[in-house]
């Protein structure tokens, strides 16, 4: 009998040409660690790491952001990282309350929406 094990990794779009601000917005501001692809599959993307999370930014040549779509990171220190994004610029949202949680909404630098949250 089959059964789904978990989840091995989220993709994200992003378009042509965004590794650079990529790595900018998940390595930089959010501390993800850049991993390499395997060589088989497209040079173009990039991959990261966080905790048990793997997150794959894949190039989409018809790139629309996702708006409503999105993944939930879990992170240890909600407040920092919400200053650091802050600082850098990036649009905070808040949201309704969830349970065990702070939270909020944010943006990639191509508009894909990303949600931080820190158990509580």
């Amino acid at each position: 009998m089959m059964a789904v094990l978990g989840l091995d990794h989220v993709q994200l779009a992003i378009p042509a040409g965004g590794e650079e601000r990529a790595r900018e917005f998940y390595a930089g501001l959010l501390r993800m660690v850049e991993v390499p692809k395997p060589a088989n599959l497209s040079p173009n993307g990039c991959w990261f790491t966080g905790g048990t999370l793997a997150l794959h930014l894949g190039v989409d040549p018809d790139f629309r952001p996702a708006r409503k779509a999105h993944p939930a990171l879990l992170v240890d220190d909600l407040a920092g990282l919400r200053d650091r994004l802050e600082a850098a610029g990036c649009a905070i949202r808040d949201d309704k309350p969830v349970e065990g949680y702070q939270r909020f909404f944010t943006e990639d630098p191509f508009g894909n929406r990303i949600e931080l949250m820190e158990r509580v």
